[in-house]
C-alpha cells in the first residue's frame, strides 16, 4: 500500500522537550510516563513510552523527541496518552528514541 504527499501532511510531528518523567509500573509492559513541552499554542502534553531498556526516568529530563500531536488521546491505565513519542527498534527490537541532531526550538514540525 503506498501514500501520498498529502497522507504524510495529515500527521502533524513535532519537537518537543521532555519537562518530567516518572515510571508507570501499573502499565501491562515495562513504561515511563512523559511530560512533553511542545512550547507555543500546544504547551505540555502526556504520553506514556515503552522506552525502559534504554532509558531512565532521570536521564530522559530536557531530552528533546519527536512526537506525533495530532492522534485522539488514548487512555493507557490511569494515564490518559496525549501524543506518541516516536522511536525505532534497535536490533533486539528495544525503542531507540527519535530526537534532532541539533538543538531547536519546541514545537518545529517535521516536513
Amino acid at each position: 500500500m503506498s501514500a501520498t504527499f498529502d497522507d504524510f501532511m495529515k500527521l502533524d510531528i513535532r519537537v518537543g522537550t521532555i519537562t518530567r518523567a516518572e515510571p508507570f509500573p501499573e502499565a501491562r509492559k515495562p513504561a515511563i510516563k512523559l511530560w512533553v513541552d511542545f512550547g507555543g499554542e500546544l504547551g505540555e502534553k502526556r504520553s506514556s513510552a515503552q522506552i525502559t531498556a534504554h532509558y531512565d526516568p532521570e536521564t530522559l529530563v530536557g531530552r528533546q523527541v519527536m512526537a506525533v500531536v495530532n492522534f485522539p488521546p488514548r487512555q493507557i491505565g490511569p494515564v490518559l496518552s496525549e501524543v506518541l513519542v516516536l522511536g525505532v527498534p534497535d536490533p533486539d527490537g528495544e525503542v531507540v528514541l527519535i530526537a534532532p541532531d541539533h538543538a531547536v526550538p519546541d514545537g518545529g514540525r517535521l516536513h
